[in-house]
């Protein structure tokens, strides 16, 4: 890996880590919805030019299904629970739950397509779930929502787990590009009612505006033109390290610019989830059984 590699993946753990940051700072202006809403209309207008060829479209009309589908269970929803979590839950403890997601595939996978979940995977679930359990007992005492919040980014996580397999299974020969064009079109059009809907009444302040915007234009649109520009250089093995940067720069942006606090708590929950991630998707095995690898892993 070359050094622009190393520095899109911090970017990439930077932008995605961010998100919670932006949901933190619109969802109390917007609402759930609308900023939700905000977020996968702005991004299918930015990714709309990406689409705009013969063979792409033609690629789309016939995938259409399977694509609607990934656009529900991995963007629209998710979006929404997550923006919903973030009116309750600090932006760093809901970048944590999100580290999760490797687990959550890994466990779908095994009760949906029956994959092998050996010793060391079975016991990183277990770890990382204790470690949800650990910070859930810790979140009540953020509020009579919190409870709530912190199920709906479970629920998210396991959305996302969901979607990974449904791709791999119903669109693995389709282009990436036009998947995650695709959904985030069909997003779009699943939020745009509900976004008008439950439009505020009062009018957003400035800030929200920017963190809608910074949300649907860094977090995901540019997020996922460097995402698969780096996947082609690197590969699906190393850009496994981007869901452990997530929760990093989540708890980070949270205490900077929001002045969340991050207690030991928080500290030893995320740690805990991110040993059962690494267990479960191998990476602790994979550096213990290659050392010599370790760098290119990371």
């Amino acid at each position: 890996m070359k050094k622009i590699d190393y520095a899109v993946l911090l970017s990439l753990g930077a932008l995605w880590g961010g998100s919670f940051l932006f949901m933190r700072m619109g969802a109390g202006a917007f609402g759930a919805l609308p900023l939700a809403g905000l977020r996968a209309i702005g991004a299918a207008l930015c990714f709309l030019p990406l689409l705009a060829s013969r063979a792409r479209l033609a690629e789309w009309r016939a995938h259409w299904w399977p694509i609607a589908v990934v656009g529900l269970t991995n963007s629209a929803l998710p979006f929404v629970l997550f923006t919903f979590a973030t009116r309750s839950l600090p932006a760093g403890l809901a970048s944590i739950i999100d580290g999760m997601t490797p687990m959550f595939a890994a466990l779908i996978g095994w009760l949906w397509l029956g994959q092998r979940l050996d010793v060391w995977r079975g016991a990183g679930l277990a770890i990382g779930f204790a470690g949800v359990v650990w910070l859930a007992e810790g979140s009540l005492a953020l509020g009579p929502g919190a409870g709530v919040a912190l199920l709906a980014c479970v629920a998210a996580t396991v959305l996302y787990g969901f979607a990974v397999h449904y791709t791999h299974l119903r669109l693995g020969r389709v282009t990436p590009l036009v998947v995650t064009v695709g959904s985030h079109m069909v997003a779009a059009l699943l939020l745009l009612p509900t976004t008008l809907l439950a439009w505020p009444t009062q009018p957003p302040p400035l800030q929200a505006w920017l963190a809608a915007a910074g949300l649907a234009v860094l977090c995901t649109a540019l997020a996922y033109v460097l995402f698969f520009w780096v996947l082609a250089r690197v590969g699906a093995t190393r850009i496994m390290v981007i869901p452990y940067l997530i929760p990093a720069f989540g708890v980070l942006w949270g205490a900077l610019l929001l002045g969340e606090s991050v207690s030991a708590r928080m500290l030893g929950g995320c740690a805990v989830i991110l040993l059962g991630t690494a267990l479960t998707t191998g990476l602790v095995r994979r550096r213990r059984a290659a050392p010599s690898l370790a760098i290119e892993e990371i």
